[in-house]
């Protein structure tokens, strides 16, 4: 089986029984998106929060 879809499963695993569809794909939608960003940071690909204020400010 593979990494995604155990994970998928333990994610299932863990919400509430009364979970609705929503709840499982929020879940896997904050999975994906913690995932990329931290793939993200790995990759040295982020913005400081210093920077974001100097650009949106400089506007």
């Amino acid at each position: 089986m593979s990494i995604i879809k155990e994970e998928a499963k333990k994610l299932i695993d863990k919400l509430p029984d009364q979970a609705t569809w929503d709840d499982i794909m929020y879940e896997f939608y904050v999975k994906k998106k913690l995932a990329i960003a931290l793939k993200a940071a790995e990759e040295g690909k982020v913005v400081y929060q210093e920077e974001v204020k100097k650009r949106f400010l400089s506007k």
